[in-house]
């Protein structure tokens, strides 16, 4: 089935990229593509408003590269007749899987609107609404945006194909040799360096700021085993206490409805015309779902053990038939928002670089931290190796039902005691066949 994509007339032109899918994808209408396109200041914002439509597509956060990640960690099950996706529950991806496809391309579509917009903006001078400051604002985010799309493909798939320049369609990147691992997150922290020059340290929960910037960096610190920045830049989120504080309950950052709670950093957000489609995967037949996925028996065994998850339970629910599912995305109309990054991981990323920097006590401050929101007493830990592992449970519990698990257990070089995944080049994902047979130079990831 061909994607299909909608016209702006006069704002937009469309990316010529037609894919097969399963699902049919209508992206919205504040697209922008081209040179011709961005020429103002109104242009400019509604080709910003199409780079965040396209970070929260159906194949990026709003679904597909949501599953693709928390399906292989270990706590999750398949529930429909897709078999293709019981590839990631078995961490046996194959290179045909339709599912990669589309993330691959939903991620370079997010960084080809990000690049028209880094491109074109700031040189235009022939409308005196679009200040300076407007422009760094502007061109701010979209860097934001193109940092955070090269961090999920280096994360997912090691080094890529980095692309700065806008194409007309995702494939012109043709061509393009893959570039290393260390070179990809290079990319990353230049793109994060000058969006925090370029934006304004003010508090928005849907859009990139000064501190949405700092909050990736510390993330992106911490993949990186840089201790010292990963503090240092988590610090700047958890003492804006007044704008980020851990609410409590646990539920109270998703549950009622609520949208931007204090406990958001940067969300996604959806409307009743463009829904979260993640909400249908998650809630039984019952509920109006389909129940894709669901949590597994071992672990609504932990997750519903007060003396374990505090009061995380309320992130499963049981339905009449007594199938348990996860209760994250359950709004009708589906406008649940998609949570990027919040608060309580900036409290865990300063805990675990405080342990590994052998600042046992500031870590464990940290890590109870999270645990009395939870309403969990304090932790039992004493030594660095027992710290590191009650802060990777605590997450474990924490992001549950957010793509962080997989990348944890990677990261840390557990995956294999802890999933049994003992061959590394099944860490990362395949690249897509479906590129390197448009794109010979494109070299596959060893083991596939």
């Amino acid at each position: 089935m061909k994607s299909i994509y909608m016209f702006s007339v006069g704002l937009i032109t469309v990316f010529s990229l037609l894919s097969c899918k399963k699902f049919l994808d209508v992206e919205p209408k504040d697209l922008a593509s081209d040179e011709v396109t961005i020429s103002d200041r109104k242009s400019a914002e509604t080709a910003l408003n199409g780079a965040y439509r396209a970070l929260a597509a159906d194949h990026y956060y709003g679904r597909t590269f949501q599953f693709a990640i928390y399906l292989q960690g270990g706590d999750l099950g398949w529930g429909d007749s897709r078999t293709v996706n019981r590839e990631f529950i078995q961490n046996n991806v194959r290179a045909d899987n339709e599912e990669v496809a589309n993330v691959w391309r939903a991620i370079y579509r997010t960084i080809n609107q990000a690049n028209h917009i880094i491109a074109k903006v700031p040189s235009i001078t022939s409308d005196p609404a679009l200040t300076q400051e407007v422009k760094d604002n502007i061109t701010g985010q979209a860097y934001f945006i193109r940092a955070l799309a090269y961090f999920d493909l280096v994360r997912t798939w090691g080094g890529v194909q980095v692309v700065t320049s806008p194409t007309n369609k995702v494939e012109d990147k043709a061509g393009i040799s893959r570039s290393s691992p260390e070179a990809t997150y290079g990319q990353v922290l230049a793109d994060l360096i000058q969006a925090e020059n370029l934006l304004e340290d003010n508090t928005n929960r849907i859009r990139a700021t000064k501190k949405t910037v700092r909050a990736l960096r510390a993330r992106y610190h911490l993949y990186r085993k840089e201790w010292g920045p990963a503090e240092t830049y988590a610090t700047y989120l958890i003492n804006d206490v007044a704008n980020y504080p851990l609410i409590a309950p646990y539920s109270s950052w998703f549950a009622n409805n609520i949208v931007g709670s204090q406990e958001s950093v940067l969300e996604t957000s959806y409307s009743a015309v463009q829904s979260n489609s993640h909400r249908n995967a998650w809630q039984p037949t019952s509920n109006g779902g389909i129940r894709s996925w669901f949590p597994t028996d071992h672990f609504v065994s932990l997750v519903t053990d007060p003396d374990i998850a505090g009061n995380r339970n309320t992130l499963v629910a049981q339905a009449s038939n007594g199938q348990w599912y996860g209760n994250l995305y359950y709004r009708n109309p589906p406008v649940d928002p998609s949570y990027i990054l919040r608060i309580a991981e900036q409290y865990l990323i300063r805990a675990e670089a405080r342990a590994q920097s052998e600042n046992p006590g500031g870590a464990i401050d940290d890590l109870n931290a999270v645990r009395a929101r939870a309403g969990l007493p304090g932790t039992s830990a004493t030594t660095k190796e027992e710290i590191l592992l009650a802060i990777e449970e605590e997450r474990r519990f924490e992001f549950a039902f957010e793509p962080h698990r997989w990348f944890d257990l990677v990261r840390t070089n557990r995956a294999g005691a802890v999933l049994g995944l003992t061959d590394p080049n099944r860490w990362v994902l395949p690249v897509p066949v479906s590129q390197i047979i448009i794109d010979p130079v494109l070299v596959q990831n060893p083991g596939y």
